[in-house]
């Protein structure tokens, strides 16, 4: 399974991005996804999380403004962000394990995106 992160960008505060993640190689109708980021000079923190039924779980610092959905179909996955905050910069990347609670732990994730940037400005 490989994933292609993309729909990152420059924005200003405020503002709104729609990061996507294509996958290939196999299916993701049977495993659990999830989006993490990483700002320099900092660890890998989980932003959200989908299992393969649909139930969405967030990060206390990005709930209500972002949200994480999947398309079974089309093999992929996103990231809808609003009111995004400077804070919010970070390279963002996509991750898929047959553990939900791996997703959850941002440990021991069997497959991760190469992670596409997003800078939003003040």
């Amino acid at each position: 399974l490989q994933f292609v992160e993309s729909g990152g960008g420059l924005v200003q505060a405020g503002g709104s991005l729609r990061l996507s993640c294509a996958a290939s190689g196999r299916t993701i109708s049977r495993v659990a996804m999830g989006w993490f980021r990483q700002a320099p000079g900092t660890e890998r923190e989980f932003v959200a999380g989908i299992t393969w039924t649909g139930t969405t779980y967030y990060a206390d610092s990005v709930k209500g403004r972002f949200t994480i959905s999947r398309d079974n179909a089309k093999n992929m996955m996103y990231l809808q962000m609003s009111s995004l905050e400077p804070e919010d910069s970070a390279d963002y990347y996509c991750a898929a394990d047959t553990s939900f609670g791996q997703i959850m732990m941002g440990r021991k994730i069997d497959y991760w995106g190469q992670g596409t940037q997003v800078t939003v400005s003040s």
